[in-house]
Protein backbone atom coordinates (compact mmCIF):
# COMPACT_ATOMS: atom_id res chain seq x y z
CA UNK A 1 0.00 0.00 0.00
CA UNK A 2 2.83 2.23 0.79
CA UNK A 3 4.55 1.99 -2.38
CA UNK A 4 5.85 -0.47 -5.50
CA UNK A 5 9.03 -1.89 -6.33
CA UNK A 6 12.28 -0.15 -6.18
CA UNK A 7 14.57 0.28 -10.00
CA UNK A 8 14.70 -2.87 -10.50
CA UNK A 9 15.94 -3.05 -14.55
CA UNK A 10 13.57 -6.32 -15.51
CA UNK A 11 10.57 -6.16 -13.75
CA UNK A 12 8.18 -9.18 -14.01
CA UNK A 13 5.28 -10.42 -11.65
CA UNK A 14 4.94 -13.54 -10.59
CA UNK A 15 1.81 -13.64 -12.93
CA UNK A 16 3.93 -12.33 -15.51
CA UNK A 17 2.90 -8.88 -15.32
CA UNK A 18 5.84 -6.51 -16.99
CA UNK A 19 6.89 -2.99 -15.31
CA UNK A 20 9.44 -0.49 -16.21
CA UNK A 21 10.59 1.11 -12.69
CA UNK A 22 12.54 3.29 -13.22
CA UNK A 23 10.07 5.31 -15.73
CA UNK A 24 7.68 4.49 -12.76
CA UNK A 25 5.42 2.73 -14.79
CA UNK A 26 3.42 -0.34 -13.47
CA UNK A 27 1.12 -0.87 -16.61
CA UNK A 28 -0.61 -4.04 -14.63
CA UNK A 29 -2.71 -1.40 -11.97
CA UNK A 30 -2.34 0.70 -13.97
CA UNK A 31 0.17 3.51 -12.14
CA UNK A 32 2.41 5.81 -13.96
CA UNK A 33 4.67 8.69 -12.29
CA UNK A 34 2.00 10.91 -11.63
CA UNK A 35 1.10 8.75 -8.98
CA UNK A 36 3.73 8.91 -6.61
CA UNK A 37 5.52 11.32 -5.16
CA UNK A 38 8.77 13.49 -5.91
CA UNK A 39 12.03 11.05 -5.39
CA UNK A 40 13.41 11.43 -2.21
CA UNK A 41 15.70 9.97 0.35
CA UNK A 42 14.66 8.73 4.05
CA UNK A 43 17.52 10.45 6.03
CA UNK A 44 15.99 12.12 9.40
CA UNK A 45 13.48 9.28 10.97
CA UNK A 46 12.73 12.55 13.24
CA UNK A 47 11.53 13.98 9.97
CA UNK A 48 7.96 13.06 9.36
CA UNK A 49 7.49 14.76 6.11
CA UNK A 50 10.76 12.75 4.69
CA UNK A 51 9.40 9.59 6.49
CA UNK A 52 5.81 9.67 4.77
CA UNK A 53 6.86 11.18 1.31
CA UNK A 54 10.17 9.77 0.57
CA UNK A 55 11.15 6.32 -0.65
CA UNK A 56 11.34 3.63 1.95
CA UNK A 57 14.90 1.85 1.19
CA UNK A 58 14.78 2.73 -2.87
CA UNK A 59 10.77 1.74 -3.12
CA UNK A 60 9.04 3.81 -5.55
CA UNK A 61 6.33 6.25 -3.10
CA UNK A 62 3.14 6.21 -3.48
CA UNK A 63 0.78 9.54 -3.76
CA UNK A 64 -2.45 8.58 -1.25
CA UNK A 65 -3.31 11.80 -1.21
CA UNK A 66 -4.56 11.16 -4.70
CA UNK A 67 -8.19 9.56 -4.88
CA UNK A 68 -7.02 7.17 -8.13
CA UNK A 69 -4.41 5.89 -5.81
CA UNK A 70 -6.49 5.32 -2.98
CA UNK A 71 -9.75 4.11 -5.40
CA UNK A 72 -6.94 1.80 -6.29
CA UNK A 73 -5.95 0.58 -3.38
CA UNK A 74 -9.86 0.17 -2.12
CA UNK A 75 -10.37 -1.95 -5.13
CA UNK A 76 -7.50 -4.85 -4.00
CA UNK A 77 -8.40 -4.63 -0.63
CA UNK A 78 -12.12 -5.81 -2.20
CA UNK A 79 -10.89 -8.48 -3.95
CA UNK A 80 -9.37 -10.26 -1.32
CA UNK A 81 -11.92 -9.41 0.93
CA UNK A 82 -14.51 -10.67 -1.53
CA UNK A 83 -12.11 -13.77 -1.40
CA UNK A 84 -12.85 -13.92 2.64
CA UNK A 85 -9.89 -12.48 4.02
CA UNK A 86 -11.46 -11.09 7.36
CA UNK A 87 -8.13 -8.38 7.85
CA UNK A 88 -5.22 -6.57 6.51
CA UNK A 89 -1.90 -6.28 8.33
CA UNK A 90 -0.69 -2.72 6.83
CA UNK A 91 2.95 -2.75 6.33
CA UNK A 92 5.15 0.00 6.98
CA UNK A 93 1.92 2.15 8.13
CA UNK A 94 4.11 4.64 9.44
CA UNK A 95 5.47 5.78 6.10
CA UNK A 96 1.67 6.83 5.16
CA UNK A 97 -0.25 9.57 6.51
CA UNK A 98 -2.45 8.54 8.78
CA UNK A 99 -5.70 10.50 7.19
CA UNK A 100 -5.08 8.65 3.82
CA UNK A 101 -4.14 5.51 5.32
CA UNK A 102 -7.70 6.00 7.59
CA UNK A 103 -9.68 7.34 4.16
CA UNK A 104 -8.69 4.34 2.15
CA UNK A 105 -9.61 1.52 4.71
CA UNK A 106 -12.89 2.81 5.94
CA UNK A 107 -14.06 2.94 2.34
CA UNK A 108 -13.39 -0.71 2.36
CA UNK A 109 -16.26 -3.08 1.87
CA UNK A 110 -17.74 -5.34 4.86
CA UNK A 111 -16.43 -8.61 5.53
CA UNK A 112 -17.87 -11.14 2.97
CA UNK A 113 -21.27 -12.53 4.33
CA UNK A 114 -21.41 -15.58 2.28
CA UNK A 115 -18.07 -16.94 4.37
CA UNK A 116 -20.34 -16.87 7.33
CA UNK A 117 -19.27 -13.20 8.57
CA UNK A 118 -22.65 -11.61 10.36
CA UNK A 119 -23.52 -8.21 8.67
CA UNK A 120 -21.93 -5.55 8.50
CA UNK A 121 -18.50 -6.81 10.30
CA UNK A 122 -15.48 -4.76 9.53
CA UNK A 123 -12.23 -6.20 8.49
CA UNK A 124 -10.12 -6.21 11.35
CA UNK A 125 -6.78 -4.08 10.45
CA UNK A 126 -3.35 -3.79 12.22
CA UNK A 127 -0.67 -1.61 12.12
CA UNK A 128 3.26 -1.77 11.38
CA UNK A 129 4.70 1.05 13.17
CA UNK A 130 7.65 0.55 14.95
CA UNK A 131 7.71 3.04 17.91
CA UNK A 132 11.14 2.85 19.78
CA UNK A 133 10.80 6.64 20.77
CA UNK A 134 13.23 9.18 19.96
CA UNK A 135 11.03 9.43 16.40
CA UNK A 136 8.86 12.25 14.73
CA UNK A 137 6.09 9.74 14.22
CA UNK A 138 4.18 8.40 17.35
CA UNK A 139 2.00 4.97 17.07
CA UNK A 140 -0.65 7.09 19.07
CA UNK A 141 -1.45 8.73 15.75
CA UNK A 142 -2.97 5.45 13.98
CA UNK A 143 -4.95 4.17 17.16
CA UNK A 144 -8.15 5.69 15.27
CA UNK A 145 -7.65 3.46 12.51
CA UNK A 146 -6.99 -0.35 13.53
CA UNK A 147 -4.61 -1.64 16.50
CA UNK A 148 -0.93 -1.50 16.64
CA UNK A 149 2.20 -3.53 16.41
CA UNK A 150 4.00 -3.19 19.95
CA UNK A 151 7.60 -4.70 19.44
CA UNK A 152 8.72 -3.71 22.68
CA UNK A 153 6.46 -6.78 23.96
CA UNK A 154 8.21 -9.17 22.43
CA UNK A 155 11.95 -7.90 23.08
CA UNK A 156 10.44 -7.28 26.89
CA UNK A 157 9.71 -11.12 27.12
CA UNK A 158 12.48 -12.06 25.08
CA UNK A 159 14.97 -10.34 28.72
CA UNK A 160 13.16 -11.92 31.01
CA UNK A 161 13.00 -15.30 29.28
CA UNK A 162 16.81 -15.27 28.46
CA UNK A 163 17.93 -13.97 31.88
CA UNK A 164 18.31 -11.01 31.57
CA UNK A 165 15.64 -9.53 33.12
CA UNK A 166 14.08 -11.31 36.40
CA UNK A 167 10.78 -13.26 35.70
CA UNK A 168 9.11 -11.72 38.83
CA UNK A 169 9.22 -8.08 37.19
CA UNK A 170 6.74 -9.37 34.89
CA UNK A 171 3.92 -9.56 37.52
CA UNK A 172 2.67 -6.08 36.34
CA UNK A 173 3.62 -6.47 32.86
CA UNK A 174 1.87 -3.84 30.17
CA UNK A 175 -0.25 -2.38 33.08
CA UNK A 176 -1.10 0.98 32.74
CA UNK A 177 1.09 3.52 34.77
CA UNK A 178 3.97 1.72 34.90
CA UNK A 179 7.43 1.70 33.80
CA UNK A 180 7.11 -0.66 30.63
CA UNK A 181 5.61 2.27 28.63
CA UNK A 182 3.80 -0.15 26.25
CA UNK A 183 0.94 0.83 24.86
CA UNK A 184 -2.86 0.63 25.95
CA UNK A 185 -3.89 -3.06 25.80
CA UNK A 186 -6.74 -2.25 23.62
CA UNK A 187 -4.69 -0.78 21.03
CA UNK A 188 -1.88 -3.08 20.42
CA UNK A 189 -1.61 -6.61 18.69
CA UNK A 190 1.35 -8.57 20.84
CA UNK A 191 3.83 -11.47 19.44
CA UNK A 192 7.38 -13.04 20.36
CA UNK A 193 8.73 -12.45 17.02
CA UNK A 194 8.09 -11.33 13.40
CA UNK A 195 9.49 -12.32 9.77
CA UNK A 196 11.54 -9.65 10.15
CA UNK A 197 12.84 -9.68 13.43
CA UNK A 198 13.32 -13.45 13.90
CA UNK A 199 16.10 -12.32 11.27
CA UNK A 200 18.04 -9.63 12.93
CA UNK A 201 15.75 -6.84 10.97
CA UNK A 202 13.60 -4.34 12.44
CA UNK A 203 12.93 -3.96 16.30
CA UNK A 204 14.14 -5.69 19.18
CA UNK A 205 18.00 -6.54 18.57
CA UNK A 206 19.20 -9.76 19.56
CA UNK A 207 16.40 -10.11 22.53
CA UNK A 208 14.04 -11.56 20.29
CA UNK A 209 13.41 -14.83 20.68
CA UNK A 210 12.19 -17.63 17.18
CA UNK A 211 11.50 -21.33 17.21
CA UNK A 212 15.71 -21.82 17.77
CA UNK A 213 15.26 -20.92 21.22
CA UNK A 214 13.21 -23.85 21.42
CA UNK A 215 12.38 -24.17 24.59
CA UNK A 216 12.15 -20.30 25.75
CA UNK A 217 10.01 -19.56 22.70
CA UNK A 218 7.43 -22.08 23.51
CA UNK A 219 7.69 -20.59 27.26
CA UNK A 220 7.16 -17.21 25.91
CA UNK A 221 4.60 -17.93 23.86
CA UNK A 222 2.68 -19.33 26.53
CA UNK A 223 3.24 -16.28 28.54
CA UNK A 224 1.45 -14.14 26.08
CA UNK A 225 -1.48 -16.44 24.99
CA UNK A 226 -1.98 -16.12 28.46
CA UNK A 227 -1.22 -12.85 30.32
CA UNK A 228 -3.91 -10.12 29.80
CA UNK A 229 -2.67 -7.87 27.19
CA UNK A 230 -3.35 -6.87 23.76
CA UNK A 231 -4.45 -8.93 20.69
CA UNK A 232 -1.43 -11.67 20.33
CA UNK A 233 -0.08 -13.44 17.33
CA UNK A 234 1.44 -15.99 16.46
CA UNK A 235 4.31 -16.96 14.31
CA UNK A 236 4.11 -19.73 11.49
CA UNK A 237 7.71 -19.81 10.16
CA UNK A 238 9.93 -21.67 7.87
CA UNK A 239 13.64 -23.36 8.40
CA UNK A 240 16.08 -20.78 7.29
CA UNK A 241 20.30 -20.61 8.15
CA UNK A 242 20.24 -17.48 6.14
CA UNK A 243 18.24 -13.71 6.71
CA UNK A 244 17.93 -13.51 3.09
CA UNK A 245 16.71 -17.41 2.78
CA UNK A 246 13.38 -17.86 1.03
CA UNK A 247 10.65 -20.58 2.10
CA UNK A 248 11.38 -23.97 0.92
CA UNK A 249 11.63 -24.81 -2.68
CA UNK A 250 12.95 -27.35 -5.37
CA UNK A 251 15.73 -27.45 -7.50
CA UNK A 252 13.52 -25.61 -10.07
CA UNK A 253 12.25 -22.64 -7.48
CA UNK A 254 9.14 -23.73 -6.52
CA UNK A 255 7.47 -23.44 -3.02
CA UNK A 256 7.65 -27.07 -1.42
CA UNK A 257 3.94 -28.25 0.08
CA UNK A 258 3.77 -28.33 3.68
CA UNK A 259 3.23 -31.89 4.91
CA UNK A 260 2.02 -32.77 8.29
CA UNK A 261 3.58 -34.81 10.74
CA UNK A 262 1.66 -37.66 12.67
CA UNK A 263 1.97 -35.20 15.59
CA UNK A 264 0.18 -32.52 13.73
CA UNK A 265 3.63 -30.87 13.17
CA UNK A 266 4.94 -29.62 9.99
CA UNK A 267 8.06 -31.20 7.81
CA UNK A 268 9.48 -30.38 4.60
CA UNK A 269 11.19 -27.21 6.00
CA UNK A 270 8.15 -25.71 7.59
CA UNK A 271 8.24 -25.01 11.38
CA UNK A 272 4.37 -24.00 11.82
CA UNK A 273 5.34 -22.96 15.47
CA UNK A 274 1.39 -22.55 15.77
CA UNK A 275 0.84 -26.28 15.63
CA UNK A 276 3.20 -26.79 18.48
CA UNK A 277 1.51 -29.15 21.33
CA UNK A 278 2.75 -26.13 23.80
CA UNK A 279 0.77 -23.68 22.04
CA UNK A 280 -2.03 -24.76 20.46
CA UNK A 281 -3.19 -26.29 23.81
CA UNK A 282 -3.39 -22.42 25.13
CA UNK A 283 -6.76 -22.05 25.94
CA UNK A 284 -9.32 -20.12 29.15
CA UNK A 285 -10.73 -22.59 31.41
CA UNK A 286 -13.89 -23.68 33.88
CA UNK A 287 -13.18 -24.41 37.30
CA UNK A 288 -12.42 -27.46 37.93
CA UNK A 289 -9.30 -30.27 37.79
CA UNK A 290 -7.15 -30.77 34.85
CA UNK A 291 -4.29 -32.68 33.50
CA UNK A 292 -1.10 -31.05 32.32
CA UNK A 293 -0.67 -32.69 28.98
CA UNK A 294 2.85 -31.67 28.44
CA UNK A 295 3.70 -33.44 31.84
CA UNK A 296 1.90 -36.29 31.32
CA UNK A 297 -1.71 -37.99 29.82
CA UNK A 298 -5.34 -38.44 31.25
CA UNK A 299 -6.25 -41.81 31.92
CA UNK A 300 -8.53 -44.01 33.82
CA UNK A 301 -9.86 -40.75 35.43
CA UNK A 302 -6.67 -39.50 36.96
CA UNK A 303 -3.48 -38.35 35.37
CA UNK A 304 0.12 -39.41 34.48
CA UNK A 305 1.90 -35.91 35.22
CA UNK A 306 0.85 -32.83 36.79
CA UNK A 307 -2.97 -32.07 38.01
CA UNK A 308 -4.01 -28.36 37.97
CA UNK A 309 -6.95 -26.80 40.04
CA UNK A 310 -8.80 -24.05 38.45
CA UNK A 311 -10.18 -21.82 41.09
CA UNK A 312 -13.54 -20.24 40.59
CA UNK A 313 -11.81 -16.84 40.14
CA UNK A 314 -10.31 -18.22 36.89
CA UNK A 315 -6.62 -18.56 38.28
CA UNK A 316 -4.20 -21.19 38.86
CA UNK A 317 -1.07 -21.92 40.99
CA UNK A 318 1.28 -23.25 38.47
CA UNK A 319 4.90 -24.48 39.25
CA UNK A 320 8.04 -25.34 36.62
CA UNK A 321 10.93 -26.23 37.71
CA UNK A 322 14.09 -24.74 35.92
CA UNK A 323 15.41 -28.29 35.06
CA UNK A 324 12.45 -29.72 33.61
CA UNK A 325 12.59 -30.96 30.05
CA UNK A 326 9.20 -28.60 29.23
CA UNK A 327 9.30 -25.39 30.46
CA UNK A 328 6.33 -24.91 29.82
CA UNK A 329 2.35 -26.42 31.19
CA UNK A 330 -0.89 -26.76 29.03
CA UNK A 331 -4.07 -27.82 30.20
CA UNK A 332 -7.50 -27.66 27.86
CA UNK A 333 -11.19 -28.59 27.88
CA UNK A 334 -10.82 -32.36 27.68
CA UNK A 335 -8.01 -33.12 29.96
CA UNK A 336 -10.70 -31.93 32.90
CA UNK A 337 -11.09 -34.67 35.36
Amino acid sequence: MNHMTGDHPNAVGIAGTRAEPRERSYPGVPYNASHFNEPCSINDYRNEQEVRNCDLVGLHDLNQSLEYVRGKLVEFLNVLISHGVVGFRVDAAKHMWPADLKHILDATADLNVSYGFPTHARPFIYQEVIDLGGEGISWNQYKNIGRITEFKFGAELGKAFRGNNALKWLRNFGKCCTDWNLMPSGDAVVFIDNHDNQRGHGAGGNQILTYKDTRLYKMAVAFMLAWPYGEPRLMSSFQFNSSEAGPPHDKRGDILPVTINEDMTCGNGWICEHRWRQIYDMTCLPAGTYCDVISGLKRDGGCTGKAIIVREDSTAHIQIAANEEDGVLAIHIDSKL
